[in-house]
């Protein structure tokens, strides 16, 4: 059975640096068998994969995308706290923020974005209960932002 990390592997990507804090948070805390990840924006090599709102400047597909980018920006924090994601035992709750114009509403299809990659990389382990949430306005413009909790051993 592949590790998170081979399967990531397998996708093609490559956990980034841990995105440092915009104000005065930790990007994650672990408290006994359970981590929480801050919100996580889509930061690529220190700068906003994309801005503006979903419905407007920004498409739903390319949203979705950048939900992944924010979906392995957290695991980069959970790997932090924990040393080896196959410690993750499950991913237990996420939430998505979408900076939305007022007349959008697909805000849960874009935060499948990073569902869906936390199901490729931690397999049954990956699914969880959600949260797609329209916002006004996300740190740096950016259109969504994603936060979860996992259960670690």
């Amino acid at each position: 059975m592949a590790t998170p990390e081979e399967r990531l592997a397998g996708l093609g990507l490559t956990l980034p640096e841990v995105v440092p804090p915009v104000a005065a948070y930790q990007p994650a805390v672990r408290t006994g068998d359970y981590v929480y990840v801050s919100g996580q924006v889509p930061i690529v090599g220190g700068k906003p994969a994309g801005t503006g709102k979903v419905g407007a400047e920004v498409t739903p597909e390319r949203a979705n995308e950048l939900a992944a980018v924010c979906a392995l920006n957290a695991i980069a924090a959970v790997k932090a706290e924990v040393g080896e994601l196959s410690r993750v035992r499950r991913v237990v709750k996420v939430v998505g923020f979408v900076a939305s114009e007022p007349s959008f509403t697909g805000q849960p299809q874009v935060v499948n974005g990073a569902s869906e990659l936390l199901g490729e990389v931690f397999g049954e382990a990956g699914t969880h209960a959600r949260s797609a949430v329209g916002v006004a306005a996300l740190p740096l413009d950016v259109p969504v932002e994603v936060e979860m909790i996992v259960e670690a051993g």
